[in-house]
Formats: structure tokens, sequence, C-alpha cells
């Protein structure tokens, strides 16, 4: 998750504070009353509603990541509705918009594979607008790397290219050490390149992430529990 207005919201501190603390607890049905209360409090604007359209962004990963696609299509319905508000009342967020657009199609392709060759294209030239139109929205370059890091290398997919573009996207987020404290986006993007490297066979790299990561947050369960244990047993067998 990458967005940095959801702390200009009245309010949205203590939403982003209670995601925070239910991504780094694994509690996954906190985060999913967090955003039904959000969709059932929902204001008409666009900070409410990127900060809204982010946290149900997340937990669609999550449900697709879990096999619940049913409860993934319908969230999804609720976050394009919700973005499409954004799109046609707020012409600045043209670059969040796009990255979005690039996610949910990303998305629809995890919820049917035989749709890929369609949907596949479109999300990528959704993530190259978003970076085009601002540089300094990082979660444009996290969608074009989720690109790269799921299309198959037979079709042009790269891990290296996909670290690449995770490592712009931790770039421009770290230039404003303020706006990513109890950011689960933030941690979620280290963990991806963490997994990258890893995946990559890159072990030094990884671990160094994964450190980073235990560093800036020692209470995220997901990475302290499973991910850097399941690593060292991995590495240990090299």
């Amino acid at each position: 998750m990458m967005v940095f207005l959801l702390t200009s919201v009245s309010g949205s501190a203590s939403w982003q504070e209670r995601i925070y603390d239910a991504y780094i607890n694994g509690r996954m049905d906190r985060w999913k009353m967090i955003i039904d209360d959000m969709e059932q409090q929902k204001q008409q604007n666009s900070g409410f509603l990127a900060a809204l359209v982010n946290y149900q962004y997340g937990y669609i990963a999550w449900c697709i990541g879990e096999g619940k696609t049913a409860e993934a299509r319908e969230y999804l319905r609720l976050a394009d509705d919700n973005l499409a508000w954004i799109e046609k009342h707020s012409s600045t967020e043209a670059s969040l918009v796009h990255s979005y657009k690039s996610a949910f199609y990303g998305f629809r392709i995890g919820l049917s594979r035989l749709r890929a060759p369609v949907l596949g294209p479109r999300s990528v030239s959704h993530a190259r607008q978003a970076m085009e139109l601002e540089p300094g929205n990082p979660f444009g370059y996290i969608q074009y790397g989720n690109s790269q890091y799921y299309m198959p290398s037979i079709f042009g997919g790269s891990k290296q290219t996909a670290i690449e573009y995770y490592q712009k996207a931790q770039a421009v987020m770290e230039q404003n050490p303020g706006h990513i404290k109890n950011d689960w986006n933030y941690l979620n993007l280290l963990t991806l390149i963490a997994q990258a490297f890893q995946e990559s066979g890159n072990f030094q790299e990884a671990e160094m992430y994964y450190l980073k990561i235990l560093e800036t947050e020692p209470r995220f369960l997901w990475v302290k529990n499973e991910l850097y244990p399941a690593f060292l047993k991995t590495k240990g067998n090299e």
C-alpha cells in the first residue's frame, strides 16, 4: 500500500493506525471490520475515499491469496465504485487513479488467469501512465513492479526488473520518513522486495531486507514468525 494523502483526512490517522495494527498482527478480521465501518461512514471527498480504496486494495489482495474469490470480487466492486468517484471529482489524483486501475486489472487476472492476455497489457499501461504523470507517486512503481513480478518470463516478466521498480518506490517513500511511520504500505513493500530477492536466489540482499523490516517494526508477526524463520531454514539448506 504508498498513498501519502491519508493523514490529511479528518480522522484518517485513527483509521491508518488501526489498519497498521491489524496488519502487523495478522488480524485480517479486524482489517475487514475497519473497511466495513469506513464504507458505512463514507465521506464524499477524495482524501477519505483514497484511504478507503487503499485499505480495500490490501484486503482484496489478501482474499485472493487465501482463495476467498467471492469476497475478493465483492470488495473489488466496492473499491471500483470508490475509485470511480475519485476519478470523476478529483482531477489532481490522476496518477493515483491509474495506479489503482493497474492494481485492479492485476486482481482480475488473479481471479481468472485466462484473462491475462487481455488484462495484463491494460495493467501495465495504467502503471506506466501513473509513473509518467507523477514520478513522486510510489504506487505507480509498485504496480509496474508487480506486473513484472507476476508475469511469466516467457511473456517478458522479470523478477530483477520488479525489484528495480520496487526499490524506486522505496526511495520515494523514504524521502519523507514521517509519512511512512505506521504505514502498512511501506512494510508491505519491504516484504515484497525481500521475497523477490529470496526467490531470485540473492540471499544476502533478502536477509538485509528482512532485518530492515524487523528493525523498522519488530512486532511484525508475519515476518518475525513465518517469513524470516522460513528464509533462514532455506538459506541453511543451500
